[in-house]
């Protein structure tokens, strides 16, 4: 079966096996109200979809920042209802912008089941070059990051070629890079020196204890300011009628 989008739907163990969640608690947070219900196919099956695997990437996420179920069920509950899978994968990158680095060893029997499917040999190469894990010495053993791994595997069913999606992470990174600098910068010189200069050393733990405030609220600012810059220009070119789609 599939989505009204063409994308493979999956039964509730298929669901389990792909993001590591059991069985048991993928219908205990249906029972609270976490998930949406599934799709009912044949034989009365319950069939899940992309908005499933959202949300419950956005849950493990949220459990990392060590929040507990009733606080992710409020956060969950301020979430609009016809909220669409890429305003939710924004959410989960915010979210997971704040989940500290969290890299962990899987064999390559464990990476295949994380991703739901047999990889390739060129599956893995482009894993690697983007980032998404990295070679341990140990044959068929990796070192990976959740979240990275999530998005690469992503990229993986992506339309494009290969040499394109590494451009567009050098784009990226580069001007990630850039910006973060100049927002250092400018914290530097127009803040922390005005500390400095004052000499109470209650107003340098104050700046200490701003900056770390400031980060998520400057972050949360690029990536809505991107996203509506990035939507502005493909609509620049885009045929009529696609816009909606991004």
């Amino acid at each position: 079966m599939t989505t009204e989008t063409g994308e493979p739907t999956l039964t509730i163990d298929e669901l389990a096996a792909r993001t590591g969640v059991t069985v048991r608690t993928i219908r205990f947070y249906s029972t609270r109200g976490l998930l949406p219900p599934p799709v009912i196919g044949p034989r009365r099956v319950g069939r899940y979809g992309p908005a499933h695997l959202s949300r419950l990437a956005l849950i493990e996420d949220l459990q990392h920042q060590g929040l507990t179920l009733a606080a992710i069920e409020r956060y969950l509950e301020r979430l609009p209802a016809d909220l669409s899978d890429q305003d939710l994968a924004l959410h989960r990158a915010l979210v997971a912008a704040w989940v500290p680095d969290s890299a962990e060893e899987v064999s390559r029997a464990e990476l295949e089941r994380r991703a739901g499917r047999p990889l390739s040999g060129q599956d893995v190469a482009r894993l690697t070059a983007m980032g998404s894990l990295a070679g341990t010495g140990a044959p068929e053993t990796f070192l990976v990051d959740p979240g990275m791994l999530r998005l690469g595997l992503q990229l993986l069913d992506v339309p494009i070629a290969h040499e394109a999606t590494l451009a567009a992470r050098a784009i990226l990174m580069e001007h990630a890079r850039s910006a973060a600098a100049e927002l250092s910068r400018l914290f530097k010189d127009e803040v922390w020196g005005a500390a400095e200069a004052s000499g109470d050393p209650g107003e340098v733990e104050r700046i200490k204890s701003l900056s770390a405030h400031m980060q998520p609220l400057v972050v949360q600012a690029l990536v809505t300011t991107f996203q509506r810059s990035l939507r502005d220009e493909l609509r620049s070119w885009l045929p009529a009628g696609r816009d909606r789609q991004v």
